[in-house]
């Protein structure tokens, strides 16, 4: 039986960016709106679910997030805002 595996990215208030992978995407967002999350994230409060992927391939997740944390920010700006032009939190719905 094949999961579903998330790729996603996260932003602050302030427009800081965090891109992930995961395999269950409701549990990671509360880890992140927890502060159960990296340094990154809890520091500069990194948790407003503003774009995601799903896949069923484990592995073509983890090299979509590879591929998106060698973009320019600019082009993160340009996928983010091709489906969520006003950044809202995709998770919370605000």
């Amino acid at each position: 039986m094949q999961g579903s595996y998330f790729v996603y990215i996260l932003a602050s208030r302030s427009r800081f960016l965090y891109v992930g992978v995961t395999n269950n995407l409701e549990r990671r967002m509360y880890e992140h709106l927890e502060g159960q999350s990296p340094c990154f994230t809890k520091k500069y409060r990194v948790t407003r679910l503003v774009y995601f992927e799903e896949t069923t391939d484990v592995m073509a997740a983890i090299e979509r997030e590879k591929q998106i944390k060698s973009w320019r920010r600019s082009k993160k700006v340009a996928l983010i805002e091709s489906v969520n032009p006003k950044w809202q939190d995709l998770f919370l719905g605000s």
